[in-house]
């Protein structure tokens, strides 16, 4: 998370609602000799106090059991060239969002793991309508076991939760407006939104 308080006075519905929608990740514990990570879909709860997942079996994660986690959750970034503020003596830097789930991981039953999978898949097609949504219903039993004993499900219980919205807020009205109107020809991830963001920063009467 980045230090400056300006890119962090967001509120945690704001911090959540980004996460629930995104539903993706990169899952982070400590280990030896060095962190483990996994790249993970999840579903956040509406009261943003748990995140439900499922790693494959063989994941070094999986084989830990309870232990304390963090979940990264990017959204849109992208490069800042100086030349785009319109004034002297700036330097280049990097805008993006990114969220910070923090808590404890949680091995769940392996009997919980179809009706996990049925809500995440429901949730993520939902979002594919008018397509007839998938379900594990279109699956051969048998094939479905096997595929289900590969996987496991997984829960956190968040403890703690961080967001940096770094949009030029640090900057005047006039500059940062400058930097979102040249965002979107230049390099990143989802530049419309980052733009759309730095054009309507909370807080800002532009």
């Amino acid at each position: 998370m980045h230090p400056n308080p300006a890119f962090r006075a967001e509120e945690s519905a704001r911090h959540l609602a980004f996460a629930r929608s995104r539903a993706f990740g990169t899952l982070a514990v400590n280990a030896e000799p060095a962190p483990l990570l996994s790249h993970i879909p999840f579903l956040l709860d509406e009261t943003g106090e748990t995140a439900h997942l499922h790693l494959v079996r063989s994941n070094p994660i999986a084989r830990l059991g309870e232990v304390s986690a963090v979940i990264s959750v990017n959204g849109p970034d992208g490069y800042v060239s100086p030349d785009w503020y319109g004034v002297p003596d700036q330097v280049p830097t990097w805008n993006y969002v990114a969220v910070h789930l923090r808590g404890r991981l949680v091995p769940l039953p392996s009997e919980d793991m179809h009706a996990l999978l049925d809500r995440q898949s429901a949730h993520f097609e939902d979002q594919l309508l008018p397509k007839t949504p998938w379900t594990t219903a279109k699956m051969t039993p048998g094939v479905m076991d096997r595929m289900m004993r590969q996987i496991l499900p997984f829960r956190l219980d968040i403890e703690a939760i961080e967001g940096t919205w770094k949009l030029n807020q640090n900057k005047d009205d006039a500059v940062r407006l400058s930097a979102a109107r040249e965002i979107e020809t230049g390099i990143g991830t989802d530049l419309a939104t980052l733009a759309q963001l730095m054009n309507d920063v909370p807080g800002k009467d532009d």
